[in-house]
């Protein structure tokens, strides 16, 4: 059986999904981009799950999508089948229940910088490349790099990437607030699962709502946040079990406000 091109591990209350294509930096093509849409499903049912780390096997976090992978498709494919899926991918990771870390452990370009800037939090190895250099061959940010990133970094900074051509080092990065953690080369992994284990003594619940109601605060998913906090509330009273009860009996509701 060949090796996934995504897998998702269980460590405790930390998940991993690793990008398993180091031959290729781990550039995104549509069968890595299916698989990472099953790891991330896997993720999000894994109950006992915490916090997930996103990382890359080999030499490279990501080096972006896969220009073998779009570069002859037509118009039409190249906006539902490579561009509308990606973001459907992407925002999977972003609206994920556990907070995610993305471990920077190699350059982050492009496509891999829109998968980083779908996660959390970044931590980055201080030898790390970040940036949008897809303008150098004609094409534009397609997976949120002009949407997401400048709510989370700011116009400027995504204007500095994605149209004044530049790439930053991971201590600039930091400087910027494009990553949160700087660490020396090799200590990416270690330092991610350091932090990691300090979210998930965190209350589990009262974490996942507030990373939804930060959500709600940046534009990331207003509609679906605000009637899942809603209906897990609702989910807890005795309105509730009144209401099921007696669809169930077929009588009159009597709630209690309770």
């Amino acid at each position: 059986m060949a090796e996934r091109l995504v897998t998702f591990e269980r460590d405790g209350a930390i998940g991993v999904v690793t990008l398993r294509r180091p031959e290729k930096f781990n550039a995104l093509d549509i069968p890595m981009l299916r698989a990472l849409e099953a790891a991330l499903e896997e993720a999000e049912s894994a109950e006992e799950v915490r916090v997930v780390l996103i990382s890359g096997q080999g030499k490279g976090f990501c080096a972006g999508g896969d220009v073998e992978a779009w570069g002859s498709m037509s118009a039409a494919d190249f906006q539902v089948q490579w561009v509308r899926y990606g973001h459907r991918v992407f925002d999977r990771l972003a609206r994920l229940r556990q907070p995610t870390i993305a471990v920077l452990s190699g350059h982050a370009l492009g496509g891999g910088l829109e998968l980083a800037v779908a996660c959390d939090f970044r931590v980055a190895e201080t030898q790390v490349k970040l940036g949008f250099p897809e303008t150098s061959i004609g094409v534009v940010p397609g997976w949120s790099g002009t949407q997401r990133a400048v709510r989370r970094f700011g116009a400027q900074t995504v204007r500095r990437m994605a149209v004044g051509g530049e790439i930053f080092l991971a201590p600039e990065a930091l400087a910027l607030g494009v990553v949160d953690r700087v660490v020396e080369t090799g200590k990416a992994s270690d330092e991610a699962r350091i932090w990691a284990e300090k979210i998930a003594e965190r209350g589990p619940l009262a974490t996942e709502a507030a990373k939804l109601m930060i959500a709600v605060a940046e534009g990331e998913e207003s509609a679906a946040a605000t009637e899942a906090l809603a209906s897990g509330f609702i989910a807890l009273t005795g309105d509730l079990k009144a209401g099921v009860g007696s669809f169930k009996t077929k009588q009159k509701p009597v709630f209690s406000r309770s």
